[in-house]
């Protein structure tokens, strides 16, 4: 997570880093390819991701236009792009919205800044005598899935390591907070518009329990208009946002599925295994399926199968 500063306003632009294209914060569309998310389309916009990174790091900046947003347009990494990148005070952020737990954001991560430095640095100045320098990197998800119920937790680069020996040499830590309803109270309350997208999200939930999806998103979108959660953002982007959370919450249960079917192939290739050790052991049938759990005549059928 960003270092902590002392509060402050910031004054005059920052000149360290060469000219760069900024860019230009066009309202998504929910029928391109990449599909954007709520999150994302709520912190494009400069006051509210200010307002989020003020939360985090306990800062009181108050020019959003000190904050400059570099998100890549083409970086895709399995079909998803990293949901916001910016610098402000020489650090470069990453922000990234999650429903689904995923250990392997900091390799994406990897990637991502990696293409990112890539656009800043002059390539000529590599080969010069003094350090290039580039903004310092921090990675944060906001996680506002069902699987996970602690309230922030760190996942680095080097767990991806397989033959690690001593301290990695190349690391990259991420940091993912629990975003649901009820989580990181504090930070809702330093973020009015994280915790009023909570709420919504929340509504959602509820509602897709006792209707279709279709409706539910309906009707928390009517009932967060009307309850002044999100009030203006909603009214504005009120199509929109009912086409992007269809999408995200039947990506989220394609997912899950998808998570599934792979553990449960994992698990019978897993016991799969087992069996062919214990039959080259010499182990019986009726020993191998009361330590497997299967049935004996299931056993018989796999031996026969596998020949």
């Amino acid at each position: 997570m960003a270092k902590n500063k002392k509060t402050r306003k910031v004054t005059g632009k920052k000149n360290q880093i060469a000219k760069r294209t900024q860019v230009k914060s066009n309202l998504p569309t929910a029928n391109r390819k990449y599909k954007d998310t709520v999150f994302r389309m709520l912190f494009s916009d400069k006051e509210n991701l200010l307002s989020l990174y003020n939360a985090i790091n306990r800062t009181a900046y108050e020019n959003s236009e000190e904050l400059e947003i570099v998100t890549l347009k083409s970086a895709v990494y399995m079909g998803m792009k990293n949901d916001l990148a910016f610098i402000i005070d020489m650090n470069m952020l990453l922000y990234e919205h999650q429903s689904t737990y995923n250990p392997n954001i900091p390799l994406g991560d990897l990637f991502y800044i990696s293409a990112e430095y890539q656009k800043l640095v002059n390539k000529k100045s590599l080969y010069s005598s003094s350090v290039q320098k580039v903004p310092a990197p921090y990675f944060i998800v906001f996680y506002n899935g069902t699987e996970k119920e602690e309230e922030y937790w760190e996942n680095s680069l080097s767990e991806a390591y397989e033959n690690l020996a001593g301290e990695p040499r190349l690391e990259l830590k991420v940091i993912t907070l629990n975003i649901n309803e009820g989580h990181n109270k504090e930070l809702m309350e330093q973020c009015q518009t994280l915790r009023e997208y909570a709420q919504y999200v929340a509504k959602v939930r509820k509602y897709k329990k006792e209707m279709s999806l279709d409706a539910a998103v309906e009707r928390a979108v009517n009932e967060c208009i009307q309850e002044g959660i999100l009030e203006d953002f909603l009214r504005a982007n009120r199509a929109e946002v009912i086409a992007m959370s269809i999408f995200e919450y039947n990506k989220e249960e394609e997912d899950k599925k998808l998570r599934k079917a792979e553990y449960e192939t994992g698990y019978d290739e897993g016991k799969r295994e087992i069996i062919q050790a214990m039959l080259k052991a010499g182990e019986s049938i009726e020993k191998i399926a009361q330590y497997t759990g299967y049935a004996v005549e299931e056993i018989k059928n796999r031996i026969k199968n596998s020949r």
